[in-house]
């Protein structure tokens, strides 16, 4: 296929994902369902789990596997914009007033998820249909424990944002533990990919590039920013302004993808030492619609189009997909809603923030696509792995709005978000 054709393809593939996602989207909408989760639902319909399930040759045809690459190059350059732009609404002053009660929910979140999901990852090691050749049993049990306790962070930031939680005891819980935990968990990934590889460069030069991208961005990125929209604001926003930003996000990407941290964490932490206000603002306003609505869809295809539920074929595995849906709650929702409820929250707020963490979204889907490219686990685990991470995600926006009529004063009422409320 010819640069050409494929670029003609790329057109008709990008037609079709946007249309399914919006349709997906209208219905998700009255189960109280975030266009996030919406679009996780449209890649697995796109894929060979449905549409290649009902029309094969159709669905061979307006996917073909050529095109697989400029699918994930372009959805990697959606992903590092969302995450921006989920940095640049982040306010770091709501971590510093609840750190400790988010201390102890993280904990909870990473070591209940690391104990079940380990146990639960040696066991299936002893069938070699779920990890790769080379494998050992450590590196399956630390891999499905991190995947486990994974949260969707960009997702529980955007419910938190659009239910009026910012500002409240749940948000900032929430926020904290979660962005605790997906560090916790990326670094873990590091660490196996490293002895998986024989490299341990690979664990050195993630945790120690990572230390180093954070001490850049924080010292000298964010002062030079706040410096540069203090003295001419309207400099700052026009075309060569918008210009230098999306040069130092992409530099930002390159480095931490290098480093084996993935492009989102650069984006993300770019976005957080971003000067707030009407700044962030109008950057959030010009890169956002465009980012959510053409190139973040992207990825869930891709996803979907690696998911395959015909792989589950028979009682038995369908059991163990089951299976690892129950460990996953229990390790990850009812842990952290345990621990906030030791913690000294009511009741009502356990439950928010417990169901809230266990929803893991986008994150955990860019932790399993990197898995089964480097060959850690096969299409079958990878399948029941997005089903998991599809349904928790999916139980997130209902039940909280179950809750929510419970809660302390203040706790669940819908306040504009601080862009909104301009």
């Amino acid at each position: 296929m010819s640069n050409l054709e494929l670029s003609s393809r790329f057109f008709l593939e990008l037609a079709v994902i946007l249309a399914v996602c919006r349709a997906v989207t209208w219905l998700g909408r009255r189960a109280l369902q975030p266009p996030v989760v919406c679009e996780m639902v449209a890649g697995v319909l796109l894929g060979p789990s449905l549409f290649g399930l009902l029309a094969p040759d159709l669905q061979a045809l307006v996917f073909p596997k050529a095109t697989m690459p400029l699918i994930f190059s372009v959805s990697q350059l959606g992903l590092a914009l969302y995450m921006f732009v989920v940095g640049l609404e982040f306010r770091l002053d709501l971590l510093s007033s609840g750190w400790r009660g988010s201390a102890a929910v993280s904990i909870a979140g990473i070591a209940a998820p690391l104990a079940l999901g380990g146990l639960l990852g040696a066991h299936l090691m002893k069938d070699p249909a779920y990890f790769g050749a080379g494998v050992q049993v450590w590196q399956a049990a630390v891999f499905t424990g991190a995947a486990m306790s994974i949260t969707a962070f960009p997702m529980l930031a955007r419910i938190i944002m659009e239910r009026g939680l910012a500002g409240t005891r749940i948000g900032t819980l929430s926020l904290g533990a979660g962005a605790f935990d997906d560090a916790a968990a990326w670094t873990l990934l590091a660490v196996i990919l490293a002895a998986f590889e024989s490299d341990p460069r690979i664990a050195v030069l993630a945790i120690a590039g990572g230390a180093a991208y954070v001490a850049v961005v924080a010292f000298a990125v964010r002062p030079a920013a706040r410096a540069l929209v203090s003295r001419d604001p309207r400099a700052s926003l026009s075309p060569s302004g918008l210009g230098a930003v999306f040069i130092l996000l992409m530099l930002a990407a390159w480095f931490t993808d290098l480093i084996r941290l993935h492009a989102v964490f650069g984006a993300f932490l770019l976005g957080v030492v971003m000067p707030k206000g009407t700044f962030a603002d109008a950057l959030r306003d010009r890169i956002e619609p465009v980012t959510s609505g053409l190139l973040v869809p992207l990825f869930f295809a891709f996803s979907g189009l690696n998911t395959r539920l015909d792989l589950l074929a028979g009682p038995g595995l369908w059991g163990l997909a089951l299976a690892v849906l129950l460990i996953a709650t229990l390790g990850k929702g009812v842990a952290c809603g345990v621990a906030a409820r030791l913690g000294g929250y009511p009741a009502a707020e356990a439950v928010a923030v417990g169901t809230l963490m266990n929803a893991r979204g986008l994150m955990e889907l860019i932790l399993l696509n990197i898995g089964l490219e480097r060959g850690l686990i096969t299409p079958t685990f990878f399948t029941m792995m997005v089903l998991m991470a599809v349904v928790t995600t999916l139980a997130a926006s209902p039940v909280f709005e179950l809750v929510r009529p419970f809660l302390s004063p203040g706790e669940g009422e819908r306040r504009p978000s601080p862009a909104k409320a301009r």
